[in-house]
């Protein structure tokens, strides 16, 4: 019989009956009743061609047949709870792969990244940069940031942001627009087109004129005096989102991390 087709429930039904000779026992042992553990292993009896338990004025008997292929079951459900056991191991792993846009990674996860791992030195991360969609399994990754209105087919969390912001070096600087691709005023003239909002606050800075950015991206660049804001932050529709498939969203490791980068 091909692995594809084992009947892994009715086996496992078998395993509890076998133990308790009693479908009733075995019932609530697995929180069914005792009508679908017979069902279970009538269809298992099917399956293999074989009768597995008669009755008998003592109770609940095993074959022959039943007997015959006990030992191997068992031991192969040990091996499935050691797999099961080895999978889990690595929830207590300290590493989290994480893929976000270049420009956010430079202005807003380094720093985080830093003050949460002082406060665990066992934790580690790898960092690659990717501003459209990510392969999770093949980059092997636990968690991404992506820029949108939402976390699309991932499971996802906003990181809160005031929307955009207009800056430029404290004092002013060039009377001109500096565009990046996604700059809400892309359109508009401007002396500078940039890769992205991260090179647009430095530019920015340097004076070459005023970027409006995130206000995620501009928060830490205005908050010490290196950027001075041209007018109050501005909802925007789209933000930067937290995402990761089911799987990995639901390890303990990258619910710690989520929870510590959205505190």
């Amino acid at each position: 019989m091909k692995r594809t087709h084992l009947p892994l429930n009715g086996l496992r039904v078998l395993d509890a009956a076998a133990r308790h000779l009693s479908f009733t026992r075995a019932a609530d042992e697995l929180a069914v009743t005792p009508a679908a553990v017979g069902q279970q292993i009538r269809a298992l009896e099917e399956t293999l061609g074989v009768v597995l338990f008669r009755r008998t004025t003592k109770g609940l008997e095993l074959t022959p047949e039943g007997e015959a292929g006990l030992r191997a079951l068992r031991d192969g459900l040990l091996q499935f709870e050691e797999s099961v056991r080895a999978m889990q191991a690595g929830q207590s792993s300290k590493a989290v792969a994480i893929a976000a846009p270049r420009a956010l990674i430079e202005k807003w996860l380094l720093p985080r990244l830093s003050a949460i791992a002082a406060r665990d030195a066992d934790l580690r991360f790898a960092l690659m940069t990717a501003d459209d969609a990510v392969d999770f399994t093949e980059a092997n990754l636990d968690l991404a940031v992506r820029w949108g209105a939402g976390p699309g087919d991932y499971e996802g969390e906003a990181l809160e942001s005031a929307g955009m912001v207009t800056v430029e070096r404290p004092g002013g600087g060039l009377d001109t627009r500096i565009s990046w691709p996604g700059c809400p005023e892309a359109a508009e003239v401007s002396i500078m087109r940039v890769g992205d909002a991260g090179l647009a606050i430095d530019a920015a800075a340097c004076g070459l004129g005023r970027a409006t950015v995130p206000e995620l991206l501009a928060a830490r660049d205005i908050e010490s005096g290196r950027l001075a804001l041209v007018a109050e932050p501005r909802p925007h529709g789209e933000g930067y989102w937290l995402i990761a498939p089911v799987p990995q969203w639901r390890q303990k490791k990258v619910r710690a991390l989520v929870e510590a980068l959205t505190a």
